[in-house]
């Protein structure tokens, strides 16, 4: 086995450059056909990039500090996203944010280099100089020290073993977007079509008019209702951060905040506990069925919730997350965490919210006023389990996802450290100095 070496990225590498922007405003530079990286590109992608959102006219390119990156380089971010690293398959520009590296073949593969420099991610922050936003500059990045086999060959075998564990993943995240994908459909089919009483979808409107009535909201299946969601269910605030409490019984249990309350899930990484009065346990105590909605703050915190299965026994929840009790004779929990997650529940909440230029928000009045699309508890419970269906599909390759991220993390650990070495045979070697 050959000898492991450190090399800093100064010593291994034959190009190091960073980008420049042409002058905003000036629209002959801007449209052209040179694709333009900025970070948001690189953020957008994997391991390859592929497009860019924004293009630049020869006339940019020469009025500016950008230069054409051949393809196959390593692009590197180093201001405020720090440290992501792609591999460019197609000649960009890019901007002051982004360098380009190429390395020297006798010293690293570009791919290895990818994955070494991928793993110092997480440590970058370290290295920055701080001012009113984290960045990097170029003798820093030139300065990182990458350990590696001094062997080429050994470096590509390292390489393709990860690689093998990326295709994995993207795979699998095609996978998991397909599913998404198909939900979204059955979302719209179910909540506009609905399911007749053979359990098949009833036909659309424009084929069979006769099984749909008029209503506030447009045509619906004439068994439908359509009403304000506080005619089945209540809709309740959280306790409040921060009160002070004197010479009174309390107790000290865990709550939800709007970090916690996911779009369909509960991330339990770190649940706090707050002192509440003992009166006030049941008032806020979640209930299994309760449905979590967040009152807002970014965009995509907008309504997102999720449906409360007591995995903590007694949880509460603080007031920026509203909690919605059905009516179990009449609503069906699964069937309303859904209709609120659909496209029609997003653009409702959305056309209501408060909206400034990041931040929305929504109060319980426009919960309550919620207009319900409301079939028969048995046709809900139908259009339920068709969508659970799909959701234990997208569960699936999520954990074998979560799987896969784990084991190529321990393999980078193993791999790129030395700790576990990989054998070369002389067909490999062969191949690597043919």
């Amino acid at each position: 086995m050959s000898e492991w070496k450190t090399t800093t990225i100064a010593e291994g590498c034959i190009t190091f450059r960073s980008g420049g922007t042409p002058t905003a405003g000036w629209s002959e530079y801007y449209g052209g056909v040179i694709p333009f990286v900025t970070i948001e590109d690189m953020t957008a992608c994997n391991k390859h990039l592929s497009s860019t959102r924004k293009t630049i006219t020869e006339a940019g390119l020469s009025a500016s500090a950008a230069w054409l990156v051949p393809s196959q380089h390593l692009l590197y971010s180093m201001y405020a996203t720090l440290g992501k690293t792609r591999i460019n398959t197609l000649p960009v520009a890019t901007n002051q944010a982004i360098a380009a590296i190429l390395p020297n073949p006798k010293r690293f593969d570009l791919l290895f280099l990818y994955y070494a420099l991928s793993n110092l991610e997480h440590q970058v922050h370290r290295f920055t100089s701080q001012t009113t936003q984290a960045n990097l500059n170029a003798s820093i990045v030139k300065s990182f020290e990458i350990d590696h086999p001094s062997n080429i060959s050994e470096q590509k075998k390292i390489a393709r073993i990860l690689t093998t564990v990326d295709n994995l993943i993207e795979k699998t995240e095609e996978l998991i977007e397909k599913y998404k994908a198909i939900k979204q459909g059955m979302m719209h089919d179910l909540f506009t079509r609905g399911v007749d009483q053979h359990g098949k979808l009833r036909p659309p409107y424009e084929e069979a008019p006769h099984l749909y009535k008029e209503s506030p909201l447009g045509w619906i299946p004439k068994e439908w209702d359509a009403s304000p969601l506080s005619q089945y269910a209540v809709v309740s605030g959280g306790v409040t951060l921060g009160r002070k409490h004197s010479d009174v019984s309390t107790v000290e249990l865990p709550y939800l905040r709007v970090a916690n309350v996911q779009d369909g899930y509960i991330d339990f990484t770190e649940i706090k506990t707050i002192e509440v009065l003992q009166s006030e346990v049941q008032r806020y105590a979640l209930e299994v069925g309760d449905i979590l909605m967040t009152e807002g703050g970014d965009f995509d915190k907008l309504g997102r919730g999720t449906i409360w299965l007591g995995q903590i026994s007694p949880c509460l929840h603080q007031n920026h997350i509203f909690r919605v009790r059905p009516n179990p004779e009449s609503l069906d929990s699964y069937f309303l965490a859904a209709i609120t997650s659909s496209a029609y529940g997003r653009h409702y909440f959305l056309m209501c919210a408060k909206q400034t230029t990041n931040l929305a928000s929504i109060n319980s009045t426009q919960v309550k006023a919620f207009p319900l699309l409301l079939p028969s508890l048995t046709e809900q419970k139908q259009i339920a389990e068709r969508l659970r269906s799909i959701d234990s599909q997208i569960l699936s390759e999520q954990e074998q996802q979560e799987k896969v991220q784990l084991l190529k993390t321990a393999l980078m650990q193993d791999l790129l450290t030395g700790k576990v070495r990989v054998k070369v045979d002389e067909t490999e070697e062969e191949l690597t100095n043919a």
